[in-house]
């Protein structure tokens, strides 16, 4: 039973159910992998004996076939010492019997695992940059920078053409008075025309802006 990046170890019990002593060998199909102790040995009638079976660390691959297999061999013990290694090599096959085991490999669950990710820590937010500007801000600001140069280019037409009423108004009341010269004869006639066009001016000037603010209120609506 699994993890397998350390010893594991398995018991096998070997019981000896008749009246005779029993020797015993353990074999395996892989000797690399396990360690087994005791791989040898004898079982009095009607006992037990414990083999421990060692199996050492590796790196474990579930999709990996494992043929493990186990074999032990036993044979009815001969009265007096017993040499088990001679005693194996010289006995006749007949006389041995054996029993097969396969190796199974078990990993259990990780019980301790979050479950749905119930446990698991939150995922960090992502880091978002601040949001740029959109053609459309960009083109309303240009509007509003283009109204505003606009309006700046009409409050210093309407302050000239003020300046030009006012020396209008001044030459006529020269005139008046008796004073000018013959230049100022046409002066009435060109005062009359100014004053017919001072109201156009403020018209073109009063639809001028409002033209404008509804191009800047279009774009921030």
């Amino acid at each position: 039973t699994g993890p397998f990046n350390d010893v594991v170890t398995s018991q096998l019990k070997l019981a000896n159910p008749t009246d005779k002593r029993v020797c015993f060998k353990v074999k395996t199909t892989a000797p690399r992998r396990y360690c087994v102790r005791p791989n040898s040995g004898l079982v009095e009638p009607h006992q037990a004996v414990a083999v421990a079976v060692m199996l050492q660390p590796f790196e474990y691959d579930p999709h990996e076939k494992n043929k493990h297999k186990f074999m032990v061999q036993s044979l009815y013990a001969p009265e007096g010492e017993v040499n088990l290694d001679q005693l194996f090599k010289e006995a006749d096959q007949s006389q041995l019997m054996d029993s097969k085991l396969r190796c199974v490999f078990d990993v259990p669950v990780d019980t301790t695992a979050p479950q749905n990710n119930i446990d698991a820590a939150p995922a960090p937010q992502p880091q978002t940059e601040a949001p740029k500007a959109s053609p459309k801000a960009n083109n309303i600001e240009a509007e509003l920078r283009k109204a505003g140069d606009e309006i700046k280019r009409l409050r210093e037409e309407t302050s000239s053409l003020r300046q030009e009423n006012l020396q209008l108004k001044d030459t006529l009341r020269l005139r008046s008075t008796g004073g000018g010269d013959k230049k100022t004869d046409r002066m009435p006639i060109q005062l009359q025309q100014a004053e017919q066009q001072s109201p156009m001016t403020q018209m073109m000037m009063a639809f001028i802006i409002a033209f404008v603010g509804f191009i800047v209120g279009k774009w921030i609506l």
